[in-house]
This record gives C-alpha cells, structure tokens and sequence, in this order.
C-alpha cells in the first residue's frame, strides 16, 4: 500500500470517528455533596454556555438532592421512609465532602457564596432548567431509596430512565465525565 492510500484511509477513519459525536456533554452525578453537585451543575452550565448539549444522569446519592422539600408522597414501604428520612430532602439540604463539621462548615461556605455573590445550588438548578440542560434520574436508584417521581422538583422535561438511556446519550458524546 503506497503513502497516499494509507493517508485517504486514515482520514476517513478519523473523519468516521468525527461523524459519530455530537457537540454533547453526558455526565454521571453519582455524588450527593454540596461541593460536587456544585461542581457539576457549574460544569454542566459552563459547556451549554460554550455550545455543547448537556444531559446530567442523577443516580444513587445525588438523586436526594433533586427531591423537592415540599413534596410529600404516600405509598412508601419501611425502607422508602427510612431513606427518606435519613436523606437530605433538596438541594438546600446537602453538605460539604470535607470539612462539614457538624454542619458549621456548610454554613460558613453557604455564607461566604452568597457574600461574594456566587450562585446557590438551588440557583444553579434554576439556570440549568433555562438553559435546557436535560436532566435524567436512575429509576434503580428511586426504586431502591424508596423515592417517588411525585416528590422530585418541578424541572422541565425531566425523565426517569434507566442506565441504558444514559449510555445511550454518552455514546454519542463528544464528552462524558462521572462525579
């Protein structure tokens, strides 16, 4: 095979690799502290900004965040009000990763954002919801907690899927991350 055949071939191969992504960002939010879901909805936010399409997949500890604190829903067995309970109920609720102290230390950083007027993770739900960044929640994660669709936040267009949805959207994207 001469040069100039081995070159078309490997053009064509990195411009199938090309075709195949979408100017998208997937992301896994598997974390229920502040800080990271901070981080996430900053991220997510960030690259709507820079063009990309955002879809969040909220399972397992960061679905807590995303129920809504006036919501109350019946039908939920031992367990269901047990993880209700002992999990924060809104993203008002959740704590720092590192130095929570007892709930000193998210009450100090809640407090130093507002001071330098940095958006709250509530705030941050609300630009994500303008900007359209997708949002799917884990049915596993909700069946296994004990959580209800009735009790999460009023989000347009959220969806309640399963983790083949999310590969789904990932495998089409330009980026996928996991926090």
């Amino acid at each position: 095979m001469d040069a100039g055949t081995e070159l078309r071939r490997i053009s064509e191969e990195l411009e199938a690799l090309k075709t195949g992504t979408k100017n998208k960002l997937s992301m896994i939010v598997f974390s229920g502290d502040m800080d990271k879901l901070l981080a996430a909805f900053i991220i997510a936010t960030g690259a709507v900004a820079m063009g990309l399409e955002v879809v969040m997949f909220f399972t397992f500890w960061a679905t807590p965040a995303l129920r809504d604190k006036k919501k109350k829903v019946g039908g939920k067995d031992l367990f269901g009000k047990m993880f209700g309970f002992m999990l924060p109920r809104g993203a008002g609720k959740v704590k720092l990763s590192k130095m929570n102290m007892g709930g000193m230390g998210t009450a100090m950083m809640k407090h130093l954002m507002k001071k330098k007027n940095i958006a709250s993770l509530e705030e941050m739900i609300a630009l994500a919801a303008e900007l359209e960044v997708k949002i799917y929640i884990c049915d596993m994660s909700m069946g296994l907690m004990g959580f209800k669709p009735g009790e999460m936040i009023d989000y347009p267009n959220v969806e309640f899927v399963g983790v083949a949805k999310f590969l789904e959207e990932a495998g089409d994207s330009k980026i996928q991350l996991f926090l």
